[in-house]
């Protein structure tokens, strides 16, 4: 039975905008912000945490043994800090990676460096080999049309923009991995490879979800790293067209029940308003997910970790939330917003990190004009950890949408973003790349705003349009 809320906002009334200015917030909550911050710089436990995620447990694919292993220790471990912790079922995708190689035949032999891309089909025990085209974007797959593609392998050598790290190209790019291979299966194409969306050049292969469409034919999807994209590229320009021998073992299995993990910290005179700190738990399984999405999940369990060691009990209640399958199929945000359908209406805000634990500054922000000034006189409170930064124009992330869609503000962490698609999918991301200073000052930012989101006498954002939830069954 799927249950989706529709938040159906009435007409606001033009009144006199009057709200708390910054110096009345910075006056009322500048003491107890200076005492969350000085706790956080007493004892914060992220980094440990994340230790122990990534090096014991480490690589969480939805399905897999690490990811409920990590479904049961987070739960334990919030459970430890002192907040009440309760698991919440997900019906989640299974597609395991098996074996995968790739090796150029002709005109010369030599193994690539690839990785089946999430969801993708297995070439079978044979494996397939083919003449390799190369085409450097839609348009000029189209103009080879199914003469030039059929019963070959489609490589898409596609690149991110080199001068923009910060990741300002990669919804081009990752459109390839996502759409590639149904394009290319179109034209009658046998498998496709992509250039690995990402920006270190080490030749190493980046996952990531594929989609196949109803009605085209599936056929197997991996992606290769930038210099084995660039190698057949070049070889085909000088007529030396390169053949093609790829092996993928993946599959899919059954769904299976997982959870997600919930770990409150109740309001004292508004437990029934929430606001939510959200990151995701499972992670690709080619690195341990220290970067994607481990240290976001850590910074919101210290947050609300630091406020409980403290007492710092705010009026509402703040609600982390550890979502399952982001990565391959958002089925943990879509049940959270299903199953919470009646408490939408009573969510204050929701926070997401996951875009990596570098330099944390500040938050972007999808909330009215009222909101993102609050939260600006909120972010000039944090500055001794290094929070500067409150950016209007919307704000969240891929799990907290379900919900921000329906009208509960959203707010996302900003942070450096520069080193995020060098390990961003591949098995570099691991805990030696992660400062744990970094990790510290996140859980004490977020700890902070978060509190007075939750504590302020007036719903942040002033009161919520009258709304009706209609439930479709």
């Amino acid at each position: 039975m799927l249950i989706a809320a529709l938040l159906v906002l009435a007409p606001q009334t033009q009144e006199p905008v009057s709200y708390p200015s910054a110096d009345a917030i910075a006056g009322d909550y500048g003491p107890v912000v200076g005492r969350i911050l000085a706790a956080a710089e007493a004892e914060n436990m992220a980094f440990r945490k994340l230790a122990h995620l990534c090096d014991e447990i480490g690589p969480r694919l939805t399905g897999s043994v690490g990811a409920e292993l990590a479904v049961a220790w987070t739960a334990e471990r919030m459970r430890h800090d002192g907040l009440i912790v309760r698991l919440e079922e997900v019906t989640v995708p299974v597609w395991v990676r098996g074996e995968e190689r790739a090796w150029l035949s002709s005109p010369r032999s030599q193994e690539l460096v690839v990785t089946a891309l999430g969801g993708s089909i297995g070439t079978g025990d044979d494996g397939i080999e083919a003449e390799a085209v190369v085409v450097g974007g839609w348009d000029e797959l189209e103009a080879l049309g199914r003469k030039g593609v059929e019963g070959k392998i489609v490589v898409y050598d596609v690149a991110m923009d080199p001068a923009t790290r910060r990741g300002s190209s990669y919804g081009r790019v990752v459109a390839f991995r996502s759409r590639g291979a149904a394009a290319a299966a179109r034209l009658g194409a046998v498998a496709a490879l992509n250039r690995s969306p990402g920006t270190s050049r080490l030749r190493i292969a980046h996952t990531g979800q594929m989609r196949y469409e109803e009605g085209v034919a599936k056929i197997p999807a991996a992606a290769i790293s930038h210099e084995d994209a660039e190698l057949l590229h070049r070889l085909q320009e000088t007529g030396a067209q390169p053949r093609v021998r790829l092996l993928l073992g993946c599959r899919s299995e059954p769904d299976k029940i997982s959870h997600n993990v919930i770990g409150e910290l109740r309001g004292s005179e508004k437990p029934d308003e929430i606001v939510v700190l959200g990151a995701h738990l499972d992670s690709w399984d080619l690195g341990t997910g220290a970067f994607d999405d481990g240290s976001g999940c850590v910074m919101m369990m210290e947050a609300a970790a630091i406020l409980k060691r403290g007492g710092f009990t705010p009026r509402r209640t703040i609600r982390v939330v550890l979502y399952m399958n982001e990565e391959n199929g958002l089925r943990g945000a879509i049940a959270y917003a299903a199953d919470h359908a009646d408490e939408v209406p009573n969510h204050v805000a929701a926070i997401e990190s996951d875009s990596g634990p570098d330099d944390p500054h500040g938050f972007t922000c999808g909330g009215n004009d009222r909101a993102v000034a609050e939260a600006t006189a909120i972010v000039s409170l944090l500055g001794s950890v290094g929070f500067d930064t409150l950016k209007g124009g919307g704000g969240g992330g891929a799990d907290i949408s379900t919900i921000t869609r329906l009208g509960v503000p959203g707010f996302g962490l900003m942070t450096d973003i520069t080193r995020y698609f060098d390990y961003h999918h591949n098995a570099a991301d691991t805990l030696d790349k992660v400062r744990p200073d970094d990790l510290k000052r996140g859980a004490a930012g977020l700890a902070a705003f978060a509190y007075v989101l939750a504590d302020m006498p007036e719903r942040l954002g002033g009161p919520r349009p009258a709304a009706a939830a209609e439930e479709t069954r």
